[in-house]
């Protein structure tokens, strides 16, 4: 059988131990009462006594139907958690001396992570002595921040942990709009130059 641990997060009526409670609910008047008044209080309604902040001086309760409460809490419960985003990180890694080709492509893959709503990390890693290069590592980092500045902003710059200098990529809230085609201006070539005896030619007409 499923533990209900919300339910057990609570005491109520018999199990609230202390001497006095502040008292709230629809129909009663709030204020301090002693535990035992506010049990009869609630018992007088055919309600429970719930325990709401027990960290309080004094602790807070309130007369309610406990399973109607608890009802409430999961419904709370459950919408804050359909609220929540869940944030996806994406890793892209490359090397100290990555060349054009290979760079493009993860620049590429880094574009659609961000455009999905993903966050990019991406590392240099170092082996062995190539860390000598991390200068360089650091140069490359920004120089693929710098490309993505239209799908995502910078979160955590360039910081070397380890063996692997690392930077984080946010994607931006607003999606960016596409860019507008630019006309194409048509392009008059001069004309062929021609040669020596054409010029001549020319001239004499």
């Amino acid at each position: 059988m499923k533990k209900d641990n919300l339910k057990d997060q609570y005491r109520i009526n018999d199990r609230i131990r202390v001497r006095e409670v502040r008292l709230v609910g629809d129909d009663v008047e709030p204020g301090v009462y002693s535990t035992q008044e506010a049990l009869r209080i609630a018992e007088s309604q055919g309600l429970d006594l719930v325990e709401i902040s027990p960290n309080a001086a004094p602790p807070v309760c309130r007369v309610t139907d406990f399973q109607k409460f608890l009802y409430q809490q999961r419904k709370r419960q459950k919408e804050q958690k359909a609220k929540s985003v869940k944030v996806v990180v994406k890793e892209i890694w490359f090397g100290p001396q990555t060349d054009d080709h290979d760079y493009n492509f993860k620049l590429k893959h880094a574009k659609g992570f961000l455009e999905e709503g993903a966050k990019v990390k991406a590392y240099v890693f170092f082996k062995g002595r190539s860390i000598l290069f991390k200068e360089q590592g650091e140069v490359l980092l920004l120089r693929f921040a710098n490309d993505l500045e239209d799908y995502g902003k910078v979160e955590q710059l360039p910081v070397l942990e380890g063996k692997r200098m690392i930077i984080m990529l946010s994607p931006k809230k607003a999606p960016t709009a596409a860019a507008k085609p630019q006309p194409v201006k048509k392009i008059v070539l001069p004309p062929k130059p021609k040669t020596e005896q054409e010029a001549e030619k020319t001239e004499e007409q």
